[in-house]
């Protein structure tokens, strides 16, 4: 697992920075000194701070980003940073000033002057997501994380800031690490092993076994997988935290743990990155390890369906037809249409089972969502205007990228099939639109659902302000707001 990085909060002490070791690094608002410590930083520096804010280059720093005053005159310190971060700065930037300090850690110790900046509590979020890391199977050095030392005006409020934050990154890690991990690690045993672990925490969970997936004909589910030594299941976590017996919100993943592309393979080129496609279950599983670690008064349900898709003797053909959990019947016409089939069963079984308030299902679906939206957003997909306005908004907040994208009878008539009530595919264009179509066949007439197409914000080959290249944890963040903002009970008055 990911190693994580625990700051250091001390009070403000600004007789100690002559001596300090490490490298400085100083908030600043606007184009000249201002607060007590800066001004006494710039005269122990001999006014490097307040030549350098005068000066062209620093006209040039973003906000979030820093200037770098290498070997200072007055200081032991390797190096004092100038991180501009104004007072009123946005969610987002606070957490990009956050990364920009996780960004200087090495063998160096970092002492961060963040005295009592309003954003604190981003820019500590900041910090820890752009700190994970995840090397563990790399067997040269490792890259020193180095220590973080936040020197702030309040340590009681920097020190429950911190907490607020590590809830929210312990989810997104964790959702990182299982994208991360490669299929041969992360087997769908492996993978289901791990959530029972969230029990610790307080989260009821119960796995589903292929007999009794069969017995609950579960075989859309069960047909993706039948090719696989990996034997398919289904986890269900439950949240309770809200009123007893209250009915739950529910979240729906596709936990394909290897994706071949079954009989219809895959060409051998990016075959490697299939690991990712349980990146739907992984979310999932980020979001009920943050309400658990921040005891959210919400009653919750994650399900995943965790399955391999693999080409043998016994799997699945092209042509075949399935009855699934509903018992509507599929014709298979593409094996590569898999995640579809996962969800379809599962999210059956949610509503049958728990008959949530609403429920959002998220999946690693297809390609198409990529060429329509690139990297940036994940596609989103509903039936319910308040429901999916409500996800826009948090996502929103969170500056996790979200696109509402068209549904319409249209692209459902393009799954008719001439021998069973549907076909799991229908041209290739418009694919991530048909797809969305299919999994609403699943979703009951009075059930608010959204659907969120994640193929392309899930792993990413550069880095971001926030995350290294590789796994973002993407929709942890959202989805836990949606939640607070939506379905948490409030608490009682005195």
């Amino acid at each position: 697992m990911s190693d994580v990085m625990i700051p250091e909060i001390l009070p403000m002490n600004a007789e100690d920075l002559a001596a300090r070791l490490g490298r400085i690094v100083l908030l600043v608002d606007g184009d000249a000194p201002s607060s007590a410590v800066a001004k006494r930083l710039d005269r122990l520096t001999r006014g490097a701070i307040g030549r350098a804010m005068a000066g062209e280059v620093w006209g040039r720093v973003k906000p979030g980003e820093a200037l770098e005053l290498a070997y200072p005159a007055g200081l032991a310190a390797e190096a004092l940073h100038l991180l501009r971060l104004p007072r009123r700065a946005e969610v987002a930037v606070a957490r990009k000033a956050g990364g920009a300090i996780a960004r200087l850690c090495g063998k160096d110790p970092v002492l961060a002057l963040v005295e009592g900046h309003p954003r604190h509590g981003d820019l500590i979020l900041g910090l820890l997501l752009r700190a994970y890391s995840f090397d563990h199977y790399k067997s040269g050095e490792k890259k020193a994380k180095g220590s973080v030392t936040l020197m702030v005006n309040d340590v009681a409020a920097a020190q429950a800031s911190y907490t607020a934050a590590n809830a929210l990154a312990q989810g997104v890690f964790l959702t990182r690490d299982l994208v991360n991990e490669p299929a041969n690690v992360l087997t769908t045993t492996e993978f289901s092993h791990r959530l029972t672990g969230l029990r610790a925490l307080g989260v009821e969970v119960e796995v589903l076994d292929e007999a009794e997936l069969e017995r609950l004909g579960m075989r859309l589910l069960l047909g993706v997988g039948v090719g696989s030594e990996c034997p398919s299941q289904v986890v269900v976590m439950r949240w309770n935290g809200g009123v007893a017996g209250e009915a739950p919100f529910a979240l729906v993943g596709k936990g394909v743990c290897f994706d071949t592309g079954g009989i219809s393979i895959k060409p051998a080129g990016g075959m490697e990155e299939m690991t990712m496609d349980m990146g739907g279950a992984g979310v999932v599983a980020g979001v009920m390890k943050t309400l658990a670690l921040r005891g959210a008064k919400a009653n919750v349900v994650g399900l995943v369906g965790l399955v391999e898709n693999m080409p043998d003797g016994r799997a699945q053909r092209p042509g075949d037809i399935v009855k699934s959990m509903k018992g509507d019947t599929v014709e298979v016409i593409n094996t590569d249409a898999e995640g579809r089939l996962v969800l379809a069963d599962v999210l059956w079984y949610a509503q049958e089972t728990f008959k949530p308030k609403a429920i959002i299902n998220l999946a690693t679906l297809t390609g198409a969502i990529i060429v329509a939206l690139g990297s940036e957003h994940a596609g989103v997909f509903s039936n319910n205007d308040a429901l999916c306005n409500a996800f826009l908004k948090a996502a929103a907040a969170e500056h996790e990228g979200a696109w509402r994208m068209p549904m319409g009878q249209a692209y459902d008539d393009r799954l008719k099939s001439r021998l069973a009530d549907m076909m799991n595919v229908g041209g290739r264009d418009g694919g991530a639109i048909v797809a969305a179509q299919f999994i609403k066949r699943f979703i009951k007439d009075d059930m608010p659902w959204v659907h969120l197409d994640i193929a392309g914000v899930t792993l990413l080959k550069g880095d971001t302000s926030v995350a290294p290249k590789g796994a973002t944890g993407w929709g942890v963040l959202a989805l836990n707001r949606l939640i607070a903002d939506m379905f948490e009970t409030a608490p009682a008055k005195a």
